[in-house]
């Protein structure tokens, strides 16, 4: 049986599984292991405090997302389809291990920041 999204372990789970399922997608995975080069000791612990904060209000995230897409964008050109494929991944993700108010917000909340990333990011 499935449970809502309760506190930061639960974050964490939820991450670790969403980036699993990422390192290997074929449409963009590659973002990650090949263009950003992502150091994942690193990177993990910045998204935990992210959605740590975007779901429970923490105040524990300090930077800024959409710099670094910037970042990523001038490297390998993102597009819509990323930042769907990338909402649709996440809210699978949720969904396969989560359920109720905090699962649900979480998926659009997610869906909201990739709007606006794709709004600012894709020209």
């Amino acid at each position: 049986m499935k449970t809502d999204i309760r506190d930061r372990d639960d974050i964490v789970f939820l991450v670790d599984a969403f980036y699993q399922i990422v390192k290997k997608d074929p449409t963009i995975g590659y973002l990650f292991t090949e263009v950003a080069l992502v150091n994942w000791e690193k990177h993990l612990p910045i998204m935990y405090d992210f959605w740590d904060n975007i779901l429970f209000h923490t105040g524990n995230f300090e930077g800024n997302p959409m710099v670094k897409h910037r970042m990523l964008d001038q490297k390998s050109t993102l597009t819509e389809t990323h930042f769907r494929h990338w909402t649709k991944l996440w809210k699978t993700t949720v969904d396969d291990f989560f359920e109720g108010e905090k699962a649900n917000e979480i998926k659009v909340r997610a869906e909201n920041i990739s709007k606006l990333m794709m709004n600012k990011v894709v020209i």
